[in-house]
């Protein structure tokens, strides 16, 4: 299986958000976060700056989930993502 053009397929991280002071955040309030970190599954075939595996942050409100291979990922376009760590 392999994604198509620019499209990516990642699996979202859930992670404890914690603020400067050591205040953990609520579910809840981590949504209101403009990004959201996830791990690239599947590259598109026209993809050149990141691979599988790499760790990445990205636009929360970009792209779709989707049930593949009874796991729900995630389907964004390259240019949303903004950091590579």
């Amino acid at each position: 299986m392999k994604a198509v053009g620019k499209y990516i397929v990642l699996t979202e991280i859930e992670e404890q958000q914690k603020t400067d002071s050591g205040i953990l955040l609520t579910s809840e309030d981590s949504n209101r976060l403009r990004y959201k970190k996830g791990i690239i599954i599947i590259p598109g075939t026209d993809v050149d700056v990141v691979e599988e595996g790499n760790i990445v942050y990205y636009d929360r409100n970009a792209g779709h989930k989707m049930m593949l291979n009874e796991e729900v990922v995630t389907i964004i376009l390259e240019r949303d993502i903004v950091v590579v760590l």
